[in-house]
């Protein structure tokens, strides 16, 4: 890996916080260094950060290092496949918002 800590092996926290027919939404916390864990989207999804900093994403092109900004929202498509990490020295949190057909 490429671009900041080393997998710690500790995993960040999922609260689910809504989940009906329309929509899942998740809490995620992460102290620094935990990830999700290697994962596949089924779901379209909007990522909310709640924090300023930087998420590394592993998947099949590599590790990408992204800057998000607390409040500024990102949409993926259904299918996204990778393990995305706190690299920050400081817990990183987000909402994420799947879209259900």
């Amino acid at each position: 890996m490429s671009g900041g800590a080393a997998f710690s092996g500790v995993r960040g926290v999922a609260t689910v916080r809504i989940d009906n027919e329309r929509v899942r939404v998740t809490e995620w916390r992460f102290a620094p260094g935990a990830s999700t864990g290697p994962h596949r989207h089924e779901m379209a999804y909007v990522v909310v950060p709640l924090t300023t900093g930087r998420l590394a994403a592993s998947g099949a092109a590599g590790e990408t290092l992204n800057e998000l900004v607390a409040g500024v929202p990102y949409f993926r498509p259904a299918g996204v496949e990778h393990d995305v990490r706190n690299a920050n020295a400081f817990e990183f949190a987000f909402i994420e918002i799947e879209l259900k057909a």
